[in-house]
């Protein structure tokens, strides 16, 4: 008997965290189109969308310091 409510339980929490996952990950793609970007990242061509995708994910904790650090040197590199 206490072993199917804590099943119960544990498929409750599991199919909460799934739906709170699902409804942030559709949420971010919109965020990350909108805007042109600001500061210098719109006199360089070909920078003016990668910088703040890169700004972004950076926020977002999907790359370390030293990659993101790494992409922007690469991203300055590139100028004509």
């Amino acid at each position: 008997m206490w072993v199917s409510w804590i099943l119960l339980i544990v498929g409750i929490v599991l199919l909460a965290v799934l739906l709170v996952r699902l409804a942030g990950s559709r949420g971010a793609p919109p965020a990350s189109g909108t805007g042109t970007g600001s500061g210098t990242s719109g006199t360089v061509p070909g920078e003016g969308s990668a910088r703040p995708i890169l700004d972004e994910r950076y926020a977002r904790g999907d790359i370390s310091t030293a990659e993101y650090r790494e992409r922007l040197e690469a991203l300055r590199h590139d100028r004509p």
